[in-house]
């Protein structure tokens, strides 16, 4: 496989690291963005001694002049970006009647707003060279809803919108677009749910156990290769056959 710079937004956390680990141990120089510098130099460290060297950049994926210049430091770091991993996400749960608007915005924001800030930036760049990769970190409850979730589910369900729109102008460029929807993942954020919680959710899931970051990972590098050009505007669902769909 060639050598490409990859970006993987929110690229610290459990799914973001672990998708970082693979596109890194693919031969890829892979970038991912921070707003604590602290926490993310600790975590570039953690990387290192794994055996990963991965840069990181400030970057708010919310605002587009700072999403600008992530990009922009990426392309100065380890060159222009061929891989786009839109990952980063937040919640912001509450019930619709009973939620406000900063919750709503801030989901909106983070989770849909960010596809656009940021594929702004290096589509362009994708196109001239005529190869990229973008792939969409959406979510199961994109696609069957959650109680409590209706920002979330909102913004999750616009990303796969998103993609197969953005799939359609690019294609005759050699860009494929494409989205994966994980189920629940055994991270520290899932983990840290109450484990009665956790006994209702793993009940639901044929597969019988939550899924694991190393598993989101190998979907998205699934579509990294040029064996995978002819898939474009597909949805990935990665969720133990929680939900099932065409």
């Amino acid at each position: 496989m060639t050598t490409r710079t990859a970006l993987v937004t929110g690229g610290t956390g459990g799914i973001g690291t672990a998708i970082v680990q693979r596109l890194a141990s693919l031969g890829h120089r892979v970038a991912t963005n921070f707003r604590d510098e602290a926490k993310a130099t600790a975590w570039q460290a953690q990387m290192k001694d794994q055996g990963f060297d991965v840069t990181i950049v400030p970057g708010d994926v919310t605002d587009y002049a700072s999403a600008d210049a992530m990009v922009r430091a990426v392309e100065t770091a380890i060159g222009p970006v061929d891989i786009l991993v839109n990952n980063a996400g937040i919640t912001r749960d509450g019930t619709f009647h009973k939620m406000n608007p900063k919750q709503w915005h801030d989901v909106i924001s983070t989770n849909l707003d960010s596809c656009f800030n940021v594929t702004r930036q290096v589509i362009d760049g994708m196109r001239e060279r005529k190869w990229g990769r973008i792939v969409q970190i959406s979510s199961i409850n994109g696609q069957k809803g959650q109680y409590g979730q209706a920002n979330y589910a909102a913004a999750k369900a616009g990303m796969h919108g998103f993609t197969i729109s953005l799939a359609q102008e690019n294609a005759k460029f050699g860009i494929t677009v494409n989205t994966v929807s994980p189920g629940y993942i055994g991270t520290d954020m899932v983990m840290a749910v109450p484990e009665e919680v956790r006994a209702k959710i793993t009940a639901q899931i044929p597969i019988g156990r939550l899924g694991k970051p190393d598993e989101i990972a190998y979907a998205v590098a699934f579509f990294m290769p040029d064996e995978a050009a002819w898939i474009t505007g597909a949805n990935l669902s990665a969720n133990g056959g929680h939900y099932m769909g065409w």
